[in-house]
């Protein structure tokens, strides 16, 4: 997959654009399900014409620039970790548009002339709600309207499960209460974050759990503290184990607040700090607690092991 960095003003090459394109235009964080619907429609409009399949998203999010949160944005899949996904979706083109102010300011019509039409995309598909220009004037509807035969549009209607829409909101949500199971079924597969192991309080090893300290990629979305059923990746092996976000209250002040992400992994005696790491999330197991002595805290990590290795059985 070739990515394409876009910003505005571009002054693209002949290099960098090998269309004719069939386009899927979205933020696409989290590529859920209905992302992929998205993608998989423009997929089908390239095979049947003749086309290469390109995506079209932006960095940073919008609301970093327009100043919508004031809090810090975290991601279901930062740039990085989309971009592995979407490879793996045999797109041929990937354009990444720097999310300025200027750009923010571009009008439907200028926004269609320099990132669709000089772009050569002859197609462009999009989800039901998705809008781009200033303030968000242009609608699948507008965009329709104003390719007068130039290029076609396809609109993807709203992708449900259990009666209400897929969404990235959705699923942050999903995280924040610790539901990874449901999080699966609308990603398409379990939910990912990759990271860097290193070094901790090394307290795991003393009492027979040793576990890997996880620094995660920034802009990641860390799902609710508590004890979780995981797999993790390291040297291009994946091992079962299990992870607990939190503060380590046995341990440590409450008052602290450092969080940590801790794996045990399942019949595992490797050095791996420094590796890079990936955590699958699969089921949320329970609350982070504080325990009276290190005994009832390596009798109850025992049963959350136990747990672990009846999951995947």
């Amino acid at each position: 997959m070739k990515v394409v960095q876009l910003s505005y003003p571009h002054d693209l090459t002949s290099n960098e654009v090998e269309g004719p394109y069939s386009l899927a235009l979205g933020f696409f964080d989290g590529v859920h399900r209905g992302h992929q619907e998205v993608i998989k429609q423009a997929s089908i409009k390239a095979q049947n014409t003749a086309t290469k399949l390109a995506v079209m998203t932006f960095d940073p999010h919008p609301s970093i620039v327009l100043g919508q949160s004031k809090d810090p944005v975290f991601y279901i899949t930062p740039l990085k970790q989309k971009i592995k996904i979407l490879e793996r979706l045999d797109v041929d083109t990937l354009f990444v548009v720097r999310f300025t102010s200027d750009f923010a300011q571009l009008s439907p019509e200028t926004f269609i002339e320099l990132f669709i039409e000089k772009l050569q995309v002859k197609h462009v598909t999009a989800g039901f709600d998705y809008t781009f220009g200033k303030k968000g004037q242009g609608t699948m509807q507008v965009m329709q309207n104003l390719s007068k035969g130039r290029f076609t549009v396809q609109i993807v209607e709203k992708q449900q499960e259990n009666d209400e829409k897929i969404s990235s909101t959705r699923i942050r949500k999903l995280l924040k209460d610790g539901d990874m199971a449901t999080v699966h079924q609308l990603l398409g597969r379990p939910y990912s974050t990759p990271g860097v192991v290193i070094h901790g309080d090394k307290r795991g090893r003393t009492i027979g759990f040793p576990t890997a300290n996880v620094s995660v990629d920034e802009g990641s979305f860390i799902p609710a503290n508590g004890v979780y059923v995981v797999k993790l990746s390291v040297q291009n092996d994946w091992y079962t184990g299990i992870c607990n976000v939190g503060y380590k209250p046995t341990f440590k002040n409450p008052d602290e607040k450092n969080l940590s992400i801790e794996v045990h992994i399942n019949d595992f005696d490797k050095n791996i700090y420094g590796e890079e790491v990936i955590i699958d999330w699969y089921a949320w197991v329970r609350d982070e607690e504080k325990f009276n002595g290190i005994d009832a805290l390596v009798a109850q990590l025992r049963k959350d092991k136990q747990v672990s290795i009846d999951y995947f059985k």
